[in-house]
This record gives C-alpha cells, sequence and structure tokens, in this order.
C-alpha cells in the first residue's frame, strides 16, 4: 500500500497519515524473519482470494468482505484500517482508480482493470502486497501492460541487495518504461515497512532519481510496487479524500512484494501457500 504523503513531491495531499519517522526494520534475529514471513503468507493469501473471486456481477464491497474474513481467520489485522481508519479492509481500484479505492457499492464488469493492495499486521509485524488484473475478457494492450508491470517489480526486486544503492530500484524500473515507450507514476513511492505499515527508508523512487543517495543496509525490509502506466505521471487526489487518479488520464497497474534485503540479493516475503 502506498500513501502519498510518503513521496518526495509537491503534490502531497490526501487523508493518509505520515509514517512512523525515525523508524526502520532492519532483521537481525531468525525469528523476526520468521514471523514477516507468516504475515507476508497472510497478505498474498488474502489477494490470491480475492483476486479469484473477482468476476462480473461482484461488488468491490463483497469482494473486500471476503478479504476482511480471510485476514481475520488468520489472525490478522488489516493496516488501513488500524493505522489510519480507512473504509475497507483493502484498497480496491478499477480502472480509472489507481490506487486506495474505497470499497463499495461499484459493480465489476467484464473488460474491468482491477488493482487489489492488501497490508495487513499480526504480533506486530507488517506486510504489504498488491497487483492488477484484468476481468475476462481481456484487451491485448491491458494485458501487455499487466505483464510489463508485473516485470517492472520483479526488476526493481533484481536490483535490491545489503550494501546496494536505492536509487538503483528506481533507475532500474525507469529504463525498463522508458526502452518500452510507458511512463510512471512518479509521487507514488515505495517505503520502508516491517514494525508499522510505513517507517524508513521513506519516499523510495520507483523512477530515475538523481537526487537518491541511500543506500540498503543488510536485512532492511521494504516494499518493490512500480506504477506503471501508457501516459499518466502523477496520482490526482479525488472528491472522497482516499481515492486516487492518474494525470493525465491513462491506465496504470501497480505489483507490489515485501522484500528483506540481504548479501545475495532479496528476499521476497509476500508469497502466498
Amino acid at each position: 500500500m502506498t500513501f502519498r504523503g510518503a513521496a518526495p513531491t509537491s503534490q502531497q495531499s490526501g487523508r493518509f497519515g505520515p509514517m512512523h519517522k525515525g523508524r526502520t526494520m532492519t532483521i537481525t534475529k531468525e525469528d523476526e524473519l520468521t514471523r514477516l514471513r507468516e504475515i507476508g503468507r497472510i497478505v498474498a493469501d488474502t489477494l490470491r482470494a480475492m483476486t479469484r473471486a473477482t468476476e462480473p456481477g461482484i461488488t468491490t464491497r463483497e469482494l473486500d468482505e471476503i478479504g476482511r474474513v480471510f485476514l481475520e481467520r488468520e489472525g490478522a489485522v488489516s493496516a488501513p484500517q488500524s493505522a489510519y481508519d480507512f473504509p475497507g479492509a483493502t484498497c480496491i481500484s478499477v480502472n480509472e482508480e489507481i490506487a486506495h479505492g474505497i470499497p463499495g457499492a461499484r459493480v465489476i464488469a467484464a473488460g474491468d482493470l482491477v488493482n487489489i493492495d492488501v497490508s495487513a499486521s499480526k504480533n506486530g509485524y507488517f506486510a504489504d502486497t498488491g497487483a492488477s488484473f484484468q476481468v475476462a475478457p481481456r484487451h491485448a494492450a491491458l494485458d501487455q501492460l499487466c505483464r510489463d508491470g508485473r516485470r517492472a517489480m520483479e526488476i526493481g526486486i533484481a536490483e535490491v541487495g545489503a550494501g546496494k544503492p536505492l536509487a538503483g530500484i528506481g533507475k532500474a524500473i525507469g529504463r525498463f518504461a522508458s526502452d518500452r515507450g510507458y511512463t510512471l507514476i512518479r509521487n507514488l513511492a515505495s517505503h520502508g515497512i516491517g514494525r508499522a505499515l510505513h517507517e524508513h527508508p521513506e519516499a523510495i523512487p520507483t523512477w530515475p532519481e538523481r537526487g537518491e543517495k541511500r543506500r540498503i543496509n543488510k536485512g532492511l525490509v521494504l516494499t518493490v510496487e512500480p506504477f506503471l502506466s501508457t501516459g499518466g505521471q502523477w496520482a490526482g487526489e479525488g472528491d472522497d479524500g482516499w481515492t486516487l487518479y492518474s494525470e493525465p488520464c491513462a491506465p496504470v497497474v501497480q505489483y507490489e512484494h515485501t522484500v528483506v534485503a540481504t548479501q545475495r540479493g532479496a528476499i521476497v516475503l509476500t508469497l502466498p501457500s
């Protein structure tokens, strides 16, 4: 889950509050990794269950209820609800909505582009994941955008490792996007996570950023979540104070994993059972 306030731009706003300043999750014990893997699996399984249930005629509120029940059954707590009083257990964004969509009466239709973002905590540990997908029948152009969006995330994850520059994530994703004629939403960033939903390092750019000089510490827990688009540049806030839209208007996809930096690269925590 990406909060606009995490991004280093002049276009910050919205009802998502600030992150926990000064807090950074760096794994030093095997037990910490075990607990992060557990909540990572839970949010990944929740996302998979919601994705499989998405079909024409279902409302986003009904989808969110599936997610809420799944999290509760696993003993997990919705992070957007607990941390920010978000009006839903998960964020579900459809078509023109690109992030933080409020679950409600909107009916999913054939051909819709849907993004589901699931973040939760258990025993004081947090994980965050998300994915975009089409409801059948799939359109070729959006299908390609979805495939490339997932690939952009994977390329970013490949740049995560102890001692490596944080800027390498955005540099690699930016090269991939530029080579294929895509744009990246530049005020929705990745972030640290672990003992809170949003921690340091804050505002990790998933686009090229020359001013980014920070490095990745061994054991750092963070998300990698680029927003790939066919023309969008920024996320703009809607009238409800939560939902974000592409500016200029264009299709956008988001894929997200929570990962841990090691000497050998990234460990992906948000994998389903």
